[in-house]
């Protein structure tokens, strides 16, 4: 008992996560908690996203430097707080550059998604040729939606956007 009181003393000059210095390096535990996203997933955004290079200690332990925390943080904020796709996300990335998505993730700027509209412009309307059975029943489908998405907009102008 003595020895746990010991050591909950010694625990008590130490400093806290928060007390961190803002350029001190980042365990990927403490990474994880800051921008609100599991390990595993920072790992594999590791895999998707080339621009995101922790130091990598012997034992493959990595430590995020202030900017990759940012990076992530972007990422984060694209792929969970705009609604991007991992694909989009990189594509920001390659247009705009890492210096931007950083800026996402400190909150100095903001990826704009292209209005509902511009998106349906870009598909291509034209007459899809039926070739089957199952061709017909997702063209009819396909209808049945946009019907829906027309009383939606009825019922509720500006939220989805007017047509």
């Amino acid at each position: 008992m003595a020895l746990a009181v010991l050591v909950a003393s010694e625990l008590d000059h130490l400093p806290d996560r928060a007390e961190k210095q803002p350029g001190a390096f980042r365990t990927i535990s403490e990474v994880a908690d800051d921008v609100g996203t599991p390990q595993h997933v920072l790992r594999f955004w590791e895999s998707r996203f080339a621009q995101i290079r922790p130091l990598k200690r012997a034992g493959g332990r990595r430590y995020y430097r202030p900017d990759d925390v940012d990076l992530l943080k972007g990422i984060q904020q694209l792929l969970h707080g705009q609604g991007y796709t991992i694909k989009g996300a990189q594509r920001v990335l390659k247009e705009h550059g890492v210096r931007f998505v950083q800026a996402i993730g400190r909150g100095e700027a903001e990826a704009m998604i292209p209005p509902l509209q511009e998106r349906e412009a870009e598909v291509d309307l034209a007459p899809i040729e039926v070739t089957s059975d199952a061709d017909a029943c997702l063209l009819e489908v396909l209808s049945d939606l946009r019907s829906c998405r027309q009383a939606l907009v009825g019922l509720r102008p500006g939220i989805i956007g007017d047509p």
